[in-house]
């Protein structure tokens, strides 16, 4: 496997590729199961919050943080990254075309009219338009109540 390119950009298919590769050099592709890469991946994200930990809000564009703590942070993302392109390889998944597909799918959750300035939650924001319609909606809805459980299809992004 070669280094870093010097180009601007690279595509997900590109990333899949070297990832591949990688592991095929190195006789892992047998312990690349779907369950192994996602502990991975979890794994990594843990890492990548520890970056945030107790810090609070930090402001846009990190302002304060040195250029070795952004390296670091940039690291953290790419093991995030790098773990989840190789999940949906695994997985047989075109994590492009799944992620437009869910920003087709938000948009509809999610219309300008209805959330632009919110940070409702769709059935929230769906509850109020409901209610503003004359619908009664759902008792839940009605009475504000949120499950903080998610099934896989109610990420947002």
């Amino acid at each position: 496997m070669t280094g870093v390119r010097e180009k601007e950009g690279v595509t997900l298919e590109e990333l899949k590729e070297r990832m591949a590769e990688f592991a095929r050099e190195r006789d892992w592709d047998q312990f690349h199961s779907p369950r192994n890469l996602l502990l991975a991946l979890v794994g990594e994200v843990g890492e990548l919050s520890e970056i945030f930990q107790w810090k609070g809000e930090v402001p846009r564009g990190l302002p304060d943080w040195k250029d070795e703590e952004k390296q670091h942070l940039g690291e953290e993302l790419s093991d995030v990254l790098l773990y989840l392109v190789r999940l949906s390889d695994i997985c047989g998944v075109d994590l492009g075309k799944a992620a437009l597909r869910k920003l087709e799918i938000n948009a509809i959750k999610y219309p300008v009219k209805l959330c632009k300035g919110s940070s409702k939650k769709h059935t929230h924001i769906n509850a109020d338009k409901n209610n503003f319609n004359g619908d009664s909606g759902s008792a839940a809805a009605t009475e504000g109540i949120r499950s903080d459980s998610k099934s896989s299809s109610d990420a947002d992004v």
